[in-house]
């Protein structure tokens, strides 16, 4: 199952069924999942835990040192989940000491060619990453987020579960959770309500979320008029609180 051409440092720990494609170079302080398959020409850098039932595809760069000037030989780590896809020519880097020193990416992803995903980010499970979308450093993606092709997210920033990007969308500040957002700089585009369909998200629930999404965005009201009407249906309605959450707990702001 690992091709006579791949180079596996003596100390990675490689488990049961795993495939690794010619000329991929598997290095110190790596540890692959049961029923992983690695194409060939992907280069893996340690410390970096991958899960189990992953497809990573040819010419990925996974586990390298972060793009930080500030680096130096500190230790940081990266951990994968389980059964994500990562297409070809993705780059994950590790995290750095200026942060928590680990770069996160959660189970059942499907990330696309030409992915960027920086040090330090935090990536949920479920999500969708289409084509050379890109986030700086620093970055968290709640479950079930859809960053659309060459998104790219400044540093810092929060996407919040069941939210949307558009293409070449470019956000310096956080998304909500069920919001869509389009262009460059990032505007809210109404809610994701395909998404939540798709999630099975009730009508009943899809139909309050998008009155909470016009209290936000078109009632007129200001930030800190609308947060007490959130706040108020929250009380009957999870969603609801959750998005009132994720904004009152924005660092950077949420687009508007």
């Amino acid at each position: 199952m690992i091709h006579p051409q791949a180079i596996i440092h003596k100390d990675a720990k490689i488990g049961a069924n795993v495939e690794i494609g010619a000329f991929s170079i598997i290095g110190e302080g790596v540890e692959i999942g049961d029923n992983t398959w690695v194409g060939p020409h992907v280069v893996i850098n340690g410390p970096t835990v991958i899960g189990k039932e992953n497809k990573i595809y040819q010419f990925c760069s996974i586990g390298e040192i972060p793009q930080h000037k500030k680096h130096g030989e500190e230790i940081t780590r990266l951990t994968i989940g389980d059964r994500n896809i990562i297409r070809e020519y993705c780059t994950i880097n590790r995290g750095t000491m200026i942060d928590k020193g680990v770069t996160i990416v959660g189970s059942d992803n499907f990330i696309m060619a030409y992915v960027h995903i920086a040090h330090d980010c935090i990536v949920g499970n479920h999500t969708i990453f289409a084509n050379c979308a890109s986030l700086a450093g620093h970055v968290k993606v709640g479950d079930h987020a859809v960053l659309g092709g060459f998104t790219g997210i400044h540093q810092f920033c929060q996407i919040g579960p069941y939210a949307m990007t558009a293409i070449a969308t470019i956000s310096f500040k956080d998304i909500p959770p069920f919001v869509m957002t389009a262009g460059n700089t990032a505007r809210p585009r109404g809610l994701n309500v395909r998404g939540l369909q798709r999630n099975n998200f009730s009508d009943n629930t899809i139909s309050i979320l998008r009155k909470a999404y016009k209290i936000l965005y078109r009632s007129g009201l200001r930030l800190e008029e609308a947060m007490p009407v959130l706040a108020e249906m929250g009380k009957s309605c999870p969603e609801v609180e959750e998005f009132r959450e994720f904004i009152a707990s924005s660092d950077r702001g949420i687009v508007r």
